[in-house]
């Protein structure tokens, strides 16, 4: 065999087992050729509202990926090596092909990992590769999908439609116009591309450049905002004109899950001193708190589906962050704590039929501790898919094995990809798939479910629990103003 060839084994991740795989195949195949349904993400609409021609292949892959040079700088490969662009605008590699070939002579690190499993696939299935990258294949493998990269099957519409996504979800600020939307709706192209509604700039009232956040909000909602009263109104406007366009569900990121809610007067005096410039930490930690119950309040009444992301450090390597900006995968997690924290919130509204909320985590303690428990008891809640550092086979096994029992599969979101890298996505449904039908396979060979069962379970994982759980096969219903032209542009 060429030591050189790429190679996808038909039964990776599937449990070598026997009688496991053979389960574990079946149900594969039932759901491997579903619609790819992806509420939450973060491709730039831009790409598919211009229809470009991709980049080469180094621009495409690898810059924008800090999956990738996360991996490499921690093996002392310095980002300016990789292109990775400064804040400053200070001289980085500009060469794609040394660019490339720095990448291949380094692939190896991405052995046992889930970016090396999405690389293969994507290389191979996306680009037809049948070469492993290396040092020695590099430019073999570059000038390959460079070739691809010029044709017409390989716009990103084409590939939007070859991939067979039914919907994709981005991930847009409060103040953002949505031109992108707006030109892929007027456009006539049949895909479904939709924002997701995130505040979290302007909740952030301590952090530096708040000011220009409020500023934006104030001129897209085209009102003035010189008080707490009217933040809210401006931020309901922005709702409302995101479900115009077509959103399904706000974003939220936090550190902690921390929820209170404050008298009107309290958050108007918070309010007040961000606007003066003196808000402290303490301050922002009360209102983000508060603002996350007035997130939930408004989903009860607009119906957007409320996606809750809490435990992520952002920006650890100081030094990373102060020469290359933000995103640049020193982002760590921390120990997270979801019972007492999200107490208010569920009280006042996890009992609501009128909301959705889902809970993401960084920390897999609390997975049958504390989610588990919580989803399984509540309505409101619903368990999203291993994310980040966790959406990987092992990630996904101890995700189900641990919150399977106590809060059950159908109080779970399914699977969604949050990913910047759009040809990466089959790759990573893909994985999904996979490993939800061993998991299920499993559970067969234990006769814990029936055959029947688990084909049922494997299709809701990979396709109806998403579409049920942010409600995208339901017409959203929204105020006509809202929906008039122009309306916060």
């Amino acid at each position: 065999m060429d030591s050189d060839a790429l190679v996808l084994h038909e039964d990776r991740f599937f449990d070598p087992d026997p009688a496991v795989r053979a389960i574990a195949r079946a149900l594969y195949e039932r759901t491997r050729d579903l619609p790819l349904v992806c509420p939450h993400g973060h491709v730039d609409p831009a790409l598919l509202a211009n229809n470009d021609f991709f980049p080469e292949p180094t621009t495409l892959i690898v810059v924008p990926d800090h999956y990738i040079f996360r991996m490499l700088y921690s093996q002392g490969v310095p980002m300016e090596s990789m292109g990775v662009p400064t804040r400053d605008g200070s001289a980085v590699e500009s060469d794609p092909r040394k660019i490339w070939q720095t990448f291949a002579d380094h692939y190896h690190l991405f052995r046992g990992t889930p970016t090396g499993a999405w690389l293969n696939q994507e290389l191979y299935e996306v680009f037809g590769v049948r070469t492993r990258l290396n040092g020695r294949t590099a430019m073999r493998v570059y000038d390959q999908i460079a070739e691809r990269l010029q044709s017409d099957e390989f716009r990103p519409r084409a590939l939007f439609d070859r991939f067979n996504i039914e919907v994709l979800s981005t991930t847009d600020a409060a103040a953002d116009p949505l031109e992108h939307h707006r030109t892929i709706r007027e456009s006539g192209w049949k895909g479904r591309v939709i924002p997701t509604f995130r505040p979290d700039a302007v909740f952030r009232i301590a952090q530096p450049g708040w000011d220009g956040h409020i500023a934006a909000l104030a001129s897209a909602s085209g009102m003035a905002i010189g008080d707490y009263a009217a933040f809210v109104d401006a931020l309901q406007d922005r709702r409302d004109f995101f479900r115009s366009m077509g959103a399904a569900a706000t974003d939220h990121g936090v550190v902690e899950p921390y929820t209170e809610r404050l008298a009107d007067d309290e958050a108007q005096r918070l309010f007040a001193r961000a606007l003066a410039g003196e808000a402290t930490a303490a301050d922002q930690r009360r209102f983000e708190a508060h603002m996350l119950m007035e997130m939930a309040r408004m989903s009860t009444e607009d119906g957007l589906v409320m996606q809750l992301h809490p435990g992520a450090l952002r920006d650890h390597n100081t030094g990373v962050f102060e020469r290359f900006g933000l995103d640049k995968g020193a982002d760590i997690p921390v120990a997270t704590e979801y019972t007492r924290n999200l107490r208010p919130l569920l009280n006042e509204y996890g009992n609501d039929p009128r909301l959705t909320l889902i809970l993401f985590t960084l920390d897999e303690s609390t997975y049958a501790r504390e989610l588990a428990p919580l989803a399984g008891h509540y309505p409101a809640l619903r368990l999203g898919p291993p994310w980040w550092f966790h959406d990987s086979a092992q990630g996904m096994k101890r995700f189900r094995e641990q919150t399977t029992e106590t809060a059950g599969l159908y109080n779970t979101a399914g699977f969604n990809d949050d990913t910047r890298a759009f040809c990466s996505i089959p790759a990573r449904h893909d994985l999904s798939r996979r490993m939800d039908a061993d998991f299920l396979a499993g559970l067969v060979a234990r006769h814990v479910i029936e055959a029947e069962d688990a084909h049922e379970l494997a299709r809701a994982l990979a396709y109806d629990l998403a579409r049920k759980t942010y409600r995208l096969d339901q017409p959203a219903e929204v105020p006509e103003s809202a929906a008039m032209a122009g309306v916060g542009a």
